[in-house]
């Protein structure tokens, strides 16, 4: 066998292995998720350490959302921060009689959804019940529990929404609002516990 059809065979074997590892979980119709995720004042406002980084705590988050997509990055400004981001959705936006109405794809850490003929649900409710969520592993232990959730897992994550600064100065913002969308509205989240179901 010729070296570049060994590269081309570990290749599709990798990506195969990464597929079914991320493979979509399917879901009956029916809303899974209630409730809205609950921010609140930091408890503790000090300046958190992450590798180059200088974490503030902006508020302390805790959201039960299904997982919508699911992208992982590592090539741009933020990967050694944020290696994956979690589009999620919660309330009518976790019922998949709702979400097989949209298109749902992520790219360049924006998360984007569009409908054919007329959406599935108002707009102004798609937006304010689903985001795109850059995600900091507190430790290696939630790092591995993020690496294993799929598409259609419920996910619960308790942690803090964050501003980062980076030694050379580079910062990155969460939104603390959950009804803006466009640049800026994503959540930047430091993820100190994660449950999957």
């Amino acid at each position: 066998m010729r070296p570049w059809m060994v590269v081309v065979l570990l290749l599709s074997l990798a990506g195969g292995v990464k597929w079914w590892i991320h493979r979509p979980i399917v879901r009956p119709a029916g809303m899974l998720v209630e409730s809205e995720p609950r921010q609140t004042e930091p408890v503790d406002r000090s300046v958190l350490h992450h590798g180059d980084y200088a974490l503030t705590p902006l508020a302390d988050y805790d959201i039960e959302a299904l997982v919508l997509s699911r992208e992982d990055y590592s090539m741009d400004a933020g990967s050694a921060l944020a290696p994956t981001d979690l589009a999620v959705g919660w309330q009518r936006m976790s019922d998949s009689a709702v979400i097989e109405g949209l298109d749902i794809s992520q790219s360049a850490r924006f998360f984007t959804y569009r409908w054919s003929n007329q959406p599935p649900i108002p707009p102004t409710e798609i937006a304010r019940s689903a985001s795109n969520m850059h995600l900091i592993p507190a430790n290696d232990s939630v790092a591995r529990d993020l690496a294993r959730v799929r598409v259609g897992n419920v996910v619960h994550m308790t942690g803090e929404l964050v501003e980062a600064r980076g030694s050379d100065g580079w910062t990155w913002r969460s939104s603390l609002r959950r009804d803006d969308t466009g640049g800026g509205a994503c959540e930047l989240m430091r993820v100190e516990s994660i449950e999957r179901r």
